[in-house]
């Protein structure tokens, strides 16, 4: 049996820490097996490497090794990429194929993304994963196979179950023996190890002297949290060694490359804690901007009865000079009451100033009588003033709501609410 450190530089695997070391020597031990393996780890963290561990340790070294990422198939096609079809079976299905099961027998399939298979394929491959069984799309003749299977996610299955987008029964299956890989910020020690084997190999690739990092730079670089992994480190070296002229990198040249969110900060939370802390803070947010909307409203309420109380406009506007700034902010006094303003999301409707219509009728009707009528009949009731307007001018537009809506100041919408709302 070959030592970890042997099969790492087999496999060109960078890193020391205990527990890449720990996923090595798991699927050493599993290999001469034919049980089943589900590698879990972040995207980037280097999946792919362990099934082909496990691929070249096994007897089954000799035969095909076939690697199928199983979110890049379209859902309509993975039956016929995976177990193959029969001439005719769908349209363009011009001739018989064989599947991945079939051109891999007596060796290994690698299922990448396998948390991405549609629920129909999923049936499937339990009964291969059970018996070895499965059947071509457009056939009904049951086919033989005997393949290793090695499955890898990103996913949290438990959570993919939970939501029913993955079967409980084939999960179990496929995680007879579970190899899972760190993520890049829990492997600090093996960042600057694999940026050195990254920076070697760039310079060989484009001819150029290999780049170096400064002892500030070093310690920046295993900071970053590198929510890409392998991936992104590998991603970043590259940049760096094509773009700057200078081969020692510093501190200040190194933040230019490494992502703008990185921090020493945890970048994990489990998914239990954070749902239920999201869930609790929108619903404070949700409590805070009801409560101000309340307060608004009677703050709204207040001005208006005021405005129609005082005499002097100008006398007032000082004396309430901040609640005015308060409710209004500062919106022009010919936008107060427009469709944009708050006053119309709340949907309040515009009070005009009764003491002009007061001066306006007794000028027309030129009779003092009326102006008593209408002095004793007055009511501060904000609902009876706004029924009684809205009744005023749909009678002096003969029902048509558009025209009356522009009258009162306020949206279509509200003014046909209202109307249901007082059996108008």
């Amino acid at each position: 049996m070959e030592s970890p450190q042997a099969i790492k530089q087999r496999f060109e695997i960078i890193g020391n820490d205990p527990s890449l070391n720990r996923a090595i020597e798991k699927s050493i031990r599993v290999a001469p097996t034919d049980i089943s393996v589900l590698v879990t780890g972040e995207s980037g963290v280097g999946k792919e490497s362990l099934p082909k561990i496990i691929h070249a340790l096994s007897h089954r070294k000799h035969a095909k090794y076939i690697a199928v990422n199983c979110g890049a198939i379209p859902e309509g096609t993975i039956d016929s990429e995976l177990f193959g079809h029969e001439k005719g079976a769908f349209t363009g299905a011009n001739q018989a194929r064989d599947g991945y099961f079939k051109e891999a027998d007596g060796g290994t399939i690698f299922l990448d993304e396998v948390g991405e298979l549609p629920l129909t394929t999923q049936v499937r491959l339990l009964r291969v994963l059970e018996n070895g069984e499965f059947m071509k799309v457009g056939s009904s003749q049951v086919q033989k196979t005997n393949v290793r299977i090695v499955a890898a996610t990103n996913v949290n299955m438990l959570k993919a179950i939970k939501d029913n987008k993955f079967r409980e029964d084939l999960y179990y299956r496929l995680n007879t023996v579970e190899i899972n890989l760190s993520p890049l910020r829990e492997r600090r020690s093996d960042i600057h190890l694999l940026f050195r084997k990254f920076a070697s190999d760039f310079a060989t690739k484009y001819k150029m002297p290999t780049i170096r990092l400064t002892d500030k730079a070093i310690k920046a670089l295993e900071n970053c949290s590198w929510p890409g992994n392998i991936r992104q480190l590998r991603n970043v070296t590259e940049q760096i060694s094509v773009l700057e002229t200078s081969r020692e990198v510093d501190e200040e040249t190194l933040y230019q490359y490494l992502p703008k969110n990185s921090s020493n900060l945890p970048s994990v939370i489990s998914e239990q804690k954070s749902s239920k802390n999201d869930f609790s803070n929108e619903r404070e947010i949700l409590y805070k901007v009801l409560f101000d909307m309340k307060n608004d409203l009677n703050d709204l309420k207040k001005l208006t009865l005021e405005l129609m109380e005082k005499e002097d406009d100008e006398k007032f506007k000082k004396e309430n000079q901040g609640l005015i700034e308060k409710v209004y902010g500062n919106d022009d006094e010919d936008n107060r009451f427009t469709d944009e303003s708050p006053a119309d999301q709340l949907e309040i409707l515009q009070v005009p100033d009764y003491k002009k219509q007061q001066t306006k009728a007794i000028e027309t009707e030129d009779s003092y009588d009326y102006a008593e009528d209408i002095e004793e009949e007055e009511t501060l009731s904000l609902q009876d003033k706004e029924v009684e307007l809205i009744k005023k001018s749909l009678e002096r537009h003969q029902g048509r709501r558009k025209p009356a809506s522009d009258e009162l100041g306020i949206s279509e919408r509200t003014l046909y609410r209202k109307i249901k709302q007082y059996n108008l």
